[in-house]
């Protein structure tokens, strides 16, 4: 009885190997991409900044307590879940960036508009900043930036002065929100920058090669590309930009859901 209840338990335990080995030898599950994420956070020395893509160029922060809209376009549905904001900030006056009927819809009766000159021109009644002006407003601190195109054919969509850059101070942070522009020198002197927005798309600004080039450059933290649907709906190739920069190990490229 002995020797049965043994040579029971050795087939028990050679069939148990088999089982484990037979397993093991299973092909592993093919890992599935990411896609873009539909909103991102940023944590703060004293708060969290939260990061909601609404399409293209249109964003909104929220910190703490406040609401930013950052160049609101497309459908007031786009921002029905969202109170009504303390600031709306615009970059430019093109059709991407400002809507004055949407602006009329969504903005409450505090909220302070922040923009160039070449949005007054459309959109009367807001506060102008120009490049290299500063301004402390929803509990940070805002510096606009300039923003052109340098290429010779593109020099006719962005003349230098007339758009905002942003560069955001929030408690320990530096955020860059580019605007519509090209590598120009603005951008690639920037220094300590926690995480960038950077646009790419032809012909309007910057290729995924120029784009990258001044990402090395001045080494954010984390990069956002965002406003990379160009002419004929073509879009940039984030794969290609994500590539470029990946030499520097340090620099984190996010993709979020514009489009």
């Amino acid at each position: 009885m002995k020797i049965i209840n043994f040579h029971l338990k050795l087939l028990i335990m050679t069939l148990m190997l088999i089982q484990v080995s037979l397993e093991g030898c299973k092909p592993e599950k093919p890992v599935e991409k990411a896609g873009p994420m539909l909103k991102d956070m940023i944590k703060t020395a004293n708060n969290e900044i939260t990061i909601l893509p609404i399409s293209h160029a249109s964003m909104i922060l929220k910190i703490k307590d406040k609401t930013i809209f950052i160049d609101p376009v497309g459908d007031k549905a786009l921002y029905s879940a969202y109170p009504n904001p303390d600031l709306i900030i615009f970059t430019d006056n093109h059709g991407d960036h400002l809507n004055v009927d949407l602006v009329k819809e969504i903005k409450g009766a505090k909220t302070i508009i922040l923009g160039p000159k070449a949005v007054e021109e459309k959109l009367k009644g807001i506060k102008i900043i120009g490049n290299g002006e500063k301004t402390t407003l929803a509990g940070m601190t805002i510096t606009a930036m300039p923003m052109y195109n340098t290429t010779k054919e593109r020099l006719k969509y962005h003349s230098k002065g007339r758009g905002n850059g942003y560069l955001f101070e929030i408690d320990d942070k530096r955020i860059y929100h580019s605007g519509d522009t090209e590598d120009i020198p603005e951008m690639r002197s920037l220094k300590n920058i926690d995480a960038a927005f950077i646009c790419m798309n032809l012909p309007y600004t910057m290729t995924e090669e120029q784009a990258a080039s001044a990402v090395l450059e001045f080494k954010p933290k984390i990069v956002y590309p965002f406003h990379y649907r160009g002419a004929e709906n073509k879009f940039s190739d984030l794969e290609k930009f994500k590539k470029l920069v990946s030499v520097n190990k340090e620099i984190d490229v996010r993709l979020l859901k514009w489009y």
